[in-house]
């Protein structure tokens, strides 16, 4: 969420950067300004009250000290008076914040200044490539013919106790599936991340918190409750960050490293073809994530490692790869820029997302009161990052039809010790 002193101090400023979003915030951002117009005018006519009783309370009580008892009297009932009017306006101050901030709930994260204008993935540029395109003197298979072939994964028991998009993994590929977790969460661990073992459901104010709600309602599976609505969580991001929900950080000597292990659940992954199958894109996946807690002078160096962590766990792994910044019409409604990896598919010959990593400056600690004290103790919202290191389907995939043989598939070396086995 913006805050809406910048938004006071930088209305034409932040009106033109949502323009690299397609997006006209021109209405929302006038609105809201006449809104907080009014708010603080209330506030203050609020203020005003409160100091006014408290001065007459006091003569009331040197009134009656003096024995003029009917002086006295008169000002209590004009004490009385102010707390009806006191009352109405704190309804009104209320209902004046309540729509405040929903008016901000509609404003997405200003881009960075080195994200492009653009609509949709089209307009992503490239930022850097790695590794070759695997050669075979074999007409190599797709993941989900090697998975059927090698009994490593099975789609259609998945859609018979659940439904589309909910495969099983059996045998050497769940063993893998847990290699390549274990895997990542070690490297993370070295890289100084804290391992965190989280909820699977999240509350309504996590959600929010994170920016998920209300942009992306639509695309969580919801848990409808007796007194609070929860959500299986999305991504780890969402649980990892809320840890610091209404946190003051007491100085700013700090920089937080959080990774876990999640599944991630997505109403998102929609239809049939060739486009969405086997591992290309599931309602239920895991995903090792790694988030940031950074002061604001830290964000950029703290964002450069968390891509060059990803690009070590592609490289280890021997996995041909490109980085794409994305553009302002396909960055995420609460991201102020975000990396996207994507690995090749040498059987499907395209290009798989794997990773989204992405600075949030600070949009989400706004709305999570996410604060630290400054050196003159003064407190300043922090900024929070993160990404994925790594998501697990498309990988999988990847490592199953860039690394197989005409007669199964090589496992990497630094998983060896994880499997227990070198091919499959």
């Amino acid at each position: 969420m913006l805050e809406i002193q910048r938004i006071r101090n930088e209305k034409e400023v932040i009106i033109e950067a949502l323009k690299k979003r397609h997006f006209d915030a021109t209405t929302i951002v006038d609105e809201l300004i006449q809104t907080d117009e009014q708010w603080r005018s209330k506030k203050g006519e609020l203020e005003n009250i409160a100091s006014q009783m408290n001065q007459i309370s006091k003569q009331i009580g040197i009134l009656f000290r003096e024995g003029k008892a009917e002086e006295a009297n008169q000002a209590k009932a004009q004490t009385g008076e102010l707390k009806e009017k006191e009352a109405k306006l704190k309804t009104e101050v209320d209902e004046l914040d309540q729509q405040i901030t929903e008016l901000m709930y509609q404003l997405p994260n200003v881009p960075n200044e080195l994200v492009k204008a653009g609509k949709s993935e089209e307009d992503n540029e490239i930022v850097e490539e790695h590794g070759a395109t695997p050669t075979f003197n074999f007409a190599p298979k797709a993941h989900w013919d090697l998975a059927q072939k090698k009994d490593l994964i099975d789609f259609e028991l998945g859609v018979k106790i659940t439904g589309a998009g909910f495969p099983v993994y059996k045998g050497k590929g769940a063993r893998l599936q847990r290699a390549l977790i274990s895997f990542f969460l070690d490297e993370a661990e070295r890289a100084g991340y804290q391992e965190h073992q989280v909820p699977h459901v999240v509350n309504e104010a996590s959600g929010y918190g994170t920016g998920q709600l209300p942009d992306k309602e639509g695309q969580m599976y919801q848990i409808p409750m007796e007194n609070e609505d929860l959500y299986l969580i999305p991504t780890a991001e969402v649980p990892l960050t809320n840890l610091y929900r209404n946190v003051l950080l007491p100085d700013e000597d700090f920089s937080i490293k959080m990774t876990g292990h999640t599944p991630c659940f997505r109403v998102e992954a929609g239809s049939y073809g060739a486009h969405v199958r086997g591992l290309n894109r599931l309602h239920q996946f895991d995903k090792v994530e790694i988030v940031r807690i950074e002061h604001p002078s830290n964000t950029e160096k703290a964002l450069n490692e968390m891509i060059d962590h990803v690009k070590g766990l592609l490289e280890k792994l021997g996995l041909q790869y490109r980085i794409l910044r994305l553009c302002g019409g396909d960055t995420g409604f609460a991201a102020a820029m975000t990396y996207d990896f994507e690995v090749f598919s040498a059987a499907q010959e395209k290009w798989l997302e794997v990773s989204s990593v992405s600075r949030f400056d600070t949009f989400q600690s706004t709305r999570l009161k996410l604060r630290f004290k400054n050196a003159d103790k003064k407190s300043q919202l922090c900024h929070t990052l993160n990404g994925s290191a790594l998501a697990l389907p498309r990988i999988m995939a990847a490592l199953m039809e860039n690394h197989q043989t005409e007669d199964g598939i090589l496992v990497p070396e630094v998983l060896h010790k994880y499997t227990g086995f070198k091919k499959i």
